[in-house]
């Protein structure tokens, strides 16, 4: 693309397709020769003929970068997912769109529910293994029933003896036992029938510009316990995501291997001529295999290809949801006293092996930033270079993240007296137990797009402008670059000076020029309806000239005028949460943070990551309200408070 400087308002710039790219000083380009092509001479002079001497009065004139953050699910599961049906869900696809939007319907449970306010977009992650069997199933489907097996789970079912029934179909299943003459895989006529109305049910309640069905499925690797499962969502409409069948993890046509996963990836753009990414999950669960340095298929350190094909693809990592928060852990973060926050970390997916802490390192986001980083450096690729999102992961149909009204992962798990207190998982022989109150009330994936579109919301997610909250609708802004200043930070409108002088989250920085160190924008207001803010962090992470890795979290900006002390931390915000009655006040705490910040530490020669992370005050936790509204009485060991969050995704810098 040819580029021709121009004069104009004072301000050097590049004129190139999409408009002028500001760049620094007029000085040189003045004293430059008219460049001459087939529209005559353009100089400086022309230059300023052509182009406005000012920004429009009205600041959002000519603007095109996104005006507010949309809130949505990128994993929920529905009756269609084989554990979800086996759980008790009997909501389908066509009620859980319906629920999201803003509707009240009837849990499967039997309750009415209703979210607090409607939802911008949802993509259904249903398993792809199995996918479509449980619902046929329960319906006494005359093929299903023709196996010994399934009429011998059916008759249990039918005489009250389902818990039973459903226990011992997912363990045939996870075991390798699953009758395969009843197995819903890709090339069946069940498995495709039932892929059809996944992409009927999204076309149906995708509204653009007000509501968005993203479409989409979950791969479900799980070598030996090890979670290592993908949500695959599609940027296209029905005419191409029904070209193909989702990909598996039961061979010969499925695979656990994620680089297999890619390959499909790439025949589906190749096929449909369409686009799909990859977000990983619970790396908390995965037992040192999610963000490895040696493959645990191979036995062999990753490769090139390897990083360069983890990269292309798994743009998005779900680092918040019901099975735990995934940001840090205290043995990993142990200066950070927000790192011990809703952790599940006592072993893998099924827990049939115990977690040790070698293993954290590579399950967590911020030590999978320092291991890309390191990789980087050998490899030259980045293969963890990774934005942020949360979601629900909730197997009820029900995409519920609010503590206030959280409907559990599971229809066993909605709102019911005895759910805190209920084991969730555990493994006896090995000591292992997850109680029904360690289950999170998270996370919502908010994505700053600019209109409520599928291809406007895959893009933002594509280039990473997306942040995680575990459930408040907080607005989080974060911009780095290195031209921000403390007026930048005083203003009304923080996003026209972000998108101007700097990048948005998600995005790179660098190399420094003239000694400067990066300048960071951040804000955040508050969700409308929710808790103030405490305080705005930044965490830096960065590989020093020897190869080590570091970490350090700055407050940047909090509420209440308090100071921080003489060991650099900053005094608590307070507590007003009331327990008993599950309730808090805002007394304490700000509606909004807006601040400027430049790294104090920086070296120019050094990799390093930024992200953001918002803390609100403390609130009542979801245990709190089963506690008030049930009359029950929780065990000494449950958590009754919370303190709310969200995290941006990161801005890198690189010196090369």
């Amino acid at each position: 693309m040819r580029k021709v400087a121009v004069q104009f308002g004072g301000v050097l710039g590049i004129l190139a397709a999409g408009g002028l790219v500001v760049l620094g000083s007029p000085s040189r380009a003045l004293a430059q020769e008219p460049v001459r092509t087939d529209v005559g001479d353009i100089d400086a002079t022309t230059g300023i003929d052509v182009f406005p001497k000012k920004r429009p009065y009205s600041p959002w004139a000519g603007r095109n970068f996104p005006m507010r953050p949309l809130f949505g699910d990128t994993h929920l599961h529905t009756a269609l997912s084989f554990d979800a049906g086996a759980g008790g869900a009997r909501i389908g696809p066509r009620e859980a769109y319906r629920f999201a939007k803003g509707e009240e319907i009837t849990a499967s449970s039997g309750q009415p529910v209703k979210l607090s306010r409607p939802l911008d977009f949802l993509v259904i992650a249903d398993h792809s293994d199995n996918l479509g069997f449980f619902s046929d199933f329960l319906a006494g489907k005359p093929e299903i029933l023709q196996n010994k097996e399934a009429k011998v789970w059916y008759e249990k079912i039918q005489n009250g003896q389902g818990a039973e029934a459903a226990y011992d179909i997912v363990m045939s299943f996870s075991q390798g036992k699953f009758p395969k003459d009843i197995y819903y895989g890709p090339g069946l006529p069940a498995y495709r029938s039932t892929w059809q109305s996944i992409i009927d049910a999204a076309e149906e309640a995708n509204d653009p510009r007000r509501f968005t069905a993203l479409m989409g499925y979950e791969w479900t690797s799980l070598a030996k316990g090890n979670n290592l499962h993908r949500n695959v969502i599609f940027r296209d409409n029905g005419d191409k995501v029904g070209m193909i069948e989702p990909f598996t993890t039961q061979p010969p046509l499925g695979s656990n291997d994620p680089r297999d996963l890619w390959k499909w990836l790439a025949n589906y753009e190749d096929k449909t001529g369409g686009q799909a990414l990859a977000i990983a999950h619970n790396g908390n669960l995965s037992n040192g295999t999610m963000f490895p340095i040696v493959e645990s298929f191979t036995g062999k350190p990753i490769d090139r290809e390897y990083a360069e094909q983890r990269a292309r693809w798994e743009v998005l990592y779900e680092t918040t949801q019901m099975k735990g928060d995934g940001e840090t852990h205290p043995l990993l973060s142990p200066n950070d006293e927000f790192a011990s926050f809703e952790r599940w970390d006592k072993g893998n997916l099924d827990l049939s092996e115990k977690k040790t802490p070698d293993m954290l390192q590579y399950e967590y986001s911020r030590s999978a930033f320092q291991t890309g980083l390191k990789l980087e450096t050998t490899l030259g690729v980045n293969p963890y270079k990774f934005g942020l999102v949360g979601s629900t992961d909730s197997h009820t149909g029900l995409s519920t993240a609010d503590d206030d009204n959280f409907w559990g992962k599971i229809t066993a798990n909605e709102p019911n007296p005895t759910r805190a207190e209920h084991p969730f998982m555990q493994n006896k022989a090995l000591g292992l137990a997850i109680t029904g109150w360690e289950q999170t009330a998270s996370g919502y994936a908010a994505v700053w797009a600019q209109e409520n579109t599928r291809a406007s919301i895959f893009d933002a997610m594509k280039r990473r402008e997306t942040y995680a909250t575990t459930g408040p609708r907080m607005a989080v802004r974060f911009f780095g670059g290195f031209d921000f200043e403390e007026a930048d930070a005083k203003g009304r409108s923080p996003a026209i000076a972000g998108y101007t002088k700097g990048v948005p989250m998600g995005g790179d920085i660098g190399p420094a020029t003239d000694g400067k160190a990066p300048t960071f924008l951040v804000a955040a207001l508050k969700d409308p309806i929710g808790a103030n803010l405490d305080r705005y962090q930044i965490i830096k992470g960065w590989i020093d000239a020897q190869g080590a890795v570091h970490e350090k979290v700055y407050d940047v900006a909090w509420s209440d005028d308090r100071k921080p002390g003489t060991d650099g931390k900053l005094p608590s915000v307070g507590n007003t949460v009331d327990v008993a009655n599950a309730t808090w006040t805002n007394t304490i705490g700000a509606s909004e943070l807006i601040a400027y910040w430049k790294d104090p530490e920086f070296d120019p020669a050094q990799k390093a990551f930024y992200y953001g992370r918002v803390i609100e005050i403390p609130t009542p936790r979801w245990t709190a309200y089963d506690a008030k509204y049930f009359g029950v009485k929780m065990a000494p060991e449950v958590r009754m408070e919370t303190t709310e969050r969200a995290y941006t995704s990161p801005i890198w810098y690189n010196p090369s």
